[in-house]
């Protein structure tokens, strides 16, 4: 069994990590962190663990992580993994980081998000489907939530050379912003109401452009614009790619399913996909139509943001790192509707 540990378990991706490993055939849960709630017990917190889970909080140190635990899963905010993970790193135990400390090269992180980085090494850009490579590695950074949905979205095109202006329209679920209530989240703000922010310059464009610029060095024109919808969960992304030449929609239709192949949480129903077809599931539905007359293609892609946007592809990263197939634990049909 590979034994997990969990460091920021009472927020909304540690609880999800939670309610996904509980149930991992191949996975023991040994600790769940928490400063302030330590001692507590986690269903205190994460109710509907209640008869799955008999966790009490703890605040361990580095040490006793790395002894109890073949896996850690860092879930705390952005600035603060790099604390940890250099203690956590022995060569035993694998780590996988939620937060974007390290999913970025240095300059653009410091840039970004507007802070010295403690901890300048390296890790693989944890999204599968492009890099099946962080099987081999001991520590992975997690793709953010954005990211995948509007990656996943053009890479197929964006690995054939075909896009020239990308335009990345994002809408997401209030659980996107964190466990801690904030003026966007409360209620009478976001109810029957959508939210855009930060128009131009949203620090996950950074990711969806490293990305998509490794798959096509002369794609520059990347646009990215979130908005906040009245959902719990969900990030239904439509992108709106600029083609060097004109597709039709059976282009694109054989241009996606020979890219995504062999990569099975990635799906193309056809039509319009849909957040509740997706809501609890690792999957990534993905739907396009072509615009030849303007040398466009629309393609638009749902995920859960709390699963395939941030816990389940953490999971999705472990199941590789530890040689087992990457569905293991996680192929679960979607909560609908």
């Amino acid at each position: 069994m590979i034994k997990a540990g969990i460091i920021g378990a009472s927020g909304y991706t540690g609880g999800e990590l939670l309610r996904l490993l509980v149930n991992h055939p191949d996975v023991s849960l040994e600790l769940a962190t928490s400063r302030s709630l330590a001692g507590k017990p986690v269903t205190s917190t994460h109710r509907y663990l209640e008869g799955f889970l008999d966790l009490k909080y703890e605040n361990p140190d580095p040490e006793d992580l790395r002894e109890r635990c073949d896996v850690v899963f860092v879930a705390v905010p952005h600035g603060t993994a790099m604390n940890y993970v250099p203690e956590l790193l022995d060569g035993s135990t694998k780590v996988i980081d939620l937060s974007a400390d390290y999913r970025l090269d240095i300059p653009t992180f410091e840039q970004i998000y507007g802070m010295k980085h403690r901890d300048p090494r390296k890790a693989v850009y944890g999204l599968v489907e492009l890099h099946p490579e962080a099987a081999k590695e001991e520590f992975v950074a997690n793709p953010g939530c954005f990211p995948t949905g509007a990656i996943l979205a053009a890479a197929p095109l964006a690995a054939a050379g075909l896009i020239d202006i990308a335009v990345f329209d994002s809408k997401t679920g209030v659980s996107g912003a964190g466990v801690s209530p904030t003026e966007t989240s409360h209620y009478p703000n976001i109810a029957e109401n959508i939210i855009a922010y930060k128009l131009t310059a949203h620090r996950h464009r950074a990711e969806i452009f490293q990305e998509l610029t490794r798959l096509d060095g002369k794609l520059k024109n990347i646009n990215f614009t979130p908005h906040v919808i009245p959902s719990i969960r969900g990030i239904f992304t439509t992108a709106h790619l600029f083609t060097k030449e004109p597709l039709s929609t059976g282009d694109v239709q054989g241009i996606y399913e020979e890219f995504y192949r062999d990569r099975p949480f990635v799906r193309i129903p056809g039509g319009v996909p849909s957040l509740t077809a997706v809501r609890g599931s690792n999957f990534c539905d993905i739907g396009f139509e072509a615009d030849k007359e303007n040398n466009r293609v629309v393609v638009l892609s749902a995920i859960d943001n709390l699963v395939k946007g941030a816990s389940g592809q953490a999971i999705q990263n472990m199941n590789l790192m530890f040689g087992l197939a990457e569905t293991r634990g996680l192929w679960l049909p979607a909560a609908a509707p």
